[in-house]
Parts: structure tokens; C-alpha cells; sequence
């Protein structure tokens, strides 16, 4: 599983969002994300797509240390959603 930051922005006050772009799954995983997890997604030529809003006081590339070190905010981002479908996936394997 590949898990890639592939948007992100402020559309307004209070609406912010992160693309996050899932590859590499086996089609049973993929499935099963696409079944099991709630936030907004869709799944686009076997990449699972997901879409995250934030206020502003979540939106981690808010502050301004996120600009300075950018590259190492977004591979943080990235890690924590790998953990996070990591977790999602292994309810299945565990029951």
C-alpha cells in the first residue's frame, strides 16, 4: 500500500481539505476500504481517492513551521493515514 498526498488547500474559512491517493492495494483490500471506512472517497483505475476536510485549527499544514518544513509535514500526514487503513485492514485479518 502507497500512500501519497496528491492535493490539498483552504477553500474558505474553516474548510480546508487533504487528497490523499491510496495505490497499490490488493483488490480484496481495496474492497474492503471501500466498504469499511467512512470518510469521503471513491475509488478511481484501482486507487482508492480519499478526501479529508479539516477546520482551521486541525488542518495540519496550517501554521507556518508546516511551510518551513513542508516535506516533513506531508510525509507525516501521509504515515499517519498508512497507519490508519492499516488499522482499518486489520479488523479483518484479526476476527
Amino acid at each position: 500500500m502507497n500512500v501519497e498526498i496528491t492535493d490539498y488547500g483552504t477553500k474558505g474559512k474553516n474548510d480546508n481539505f487533504i487528497v490523499y491517493t491510496v495505490s497499490n492495494l490488493d483488490e480484496f483490500s481495496l474492497d474492503y476500504l471501500d466498504k469499511h471506512i467512512e470518510d469521503n472517497h471513491k475509488i478511481i483505475d484501482n486507487d482508492l481517492i480519499i478526501t479529508m476536510n479539516f477546520t482551521d485549527k486541525y488542518y495540519p499544514f496550517a501554521s507556518d513551521l508546516a511551510h518551513f518544513k513542508f516535506d516533513d509535514f506531508k510525509s507525516r500526514e501521509e504515515i499517519e493515514m498508512t497507519c490508519y487503513l492499516s488499522g482499518v485492514l486489520e479488523d479483518v485479518f484479526i476476527k
